[in-house]
């Protein structure tokens, strides 16, 4: 089983996240992890889905999202050449005697404190999902009270795979240099 994560560029039209996660469920793929956010243009949603299956699933799950009318542009977000990422909010009940050493693991990870409580601390991470997985472990001898995750969003480096649209969603010829 391999991991793959899809970057779909879509119509931010309503409808999408259902038909995207239909397809799916019609397949009996599982999602590992969806995220979904409107890109620097309003027109589009950029949806981040992370699948696992052996190659002739994972294309297969391609080729199936490829057919949605909504979709404009699929790309597999190699490691090597994207980056990903995620944020986790954790809530840990905390008092006077075990403070410090909440805030000394978050520290060592570069989390952000972000709310201070009496009785609890509201903890912000952003990283990949190797570091978030490190960090929840630790925090494992704790009270964690709530704990919320993203999913993971990503991606590629550089201008090579770059696509630009016109204002009737044609792909324009554009060059970066």
């Amino acid at each position: 089983m391999r991991r793959v994560v899809f970057s779909i560029l879509v119509d931010n039209t309503s409808g999408v996240l259902s038909r995207i996660a239909g397809l799916f469920s019609r397949r009996g793929y599982n999602i590992d992890s969806l995220t979904v956010g409107v890109t620097a243009d309003q027109r589009f949603s950029r949806a981040t889905v992370v699948a696992k299956g052996d190659e002739i699933i994972l294309d297969q799950i391609e080729k199936q999202l490829n057919k949605l009318v909504d979709v404009l542009d699929i790309k597999r977000l190699d490691p090597e050449s994207s980056i990903c990422r995620e944020l986790v909010m954790i809530k840990l009940k905390v008092n006077e005697e075990n403070r410090q050493s909440v805030i000394s693991v978050a520290n060592i990870f570069r989390a952000k404190i972000v709310d201070v409580a009496r009785e609890s601390l509201l903890i912000e991470l952003t990283g990949n999902q190797s570091k978030i997985e490190a960090f929840i472990d630790l925090l494992s001898g704790y009270e964690v009270l709530e704990l919320a995750r993203t999913g993971i969003t990503g991606l590629s480096r550089g201008t090579f795979d770059v696509k630009i649209y016109d204002e009737e969603g044609r792909l324009m010829d554009y060059d970066f240099s």
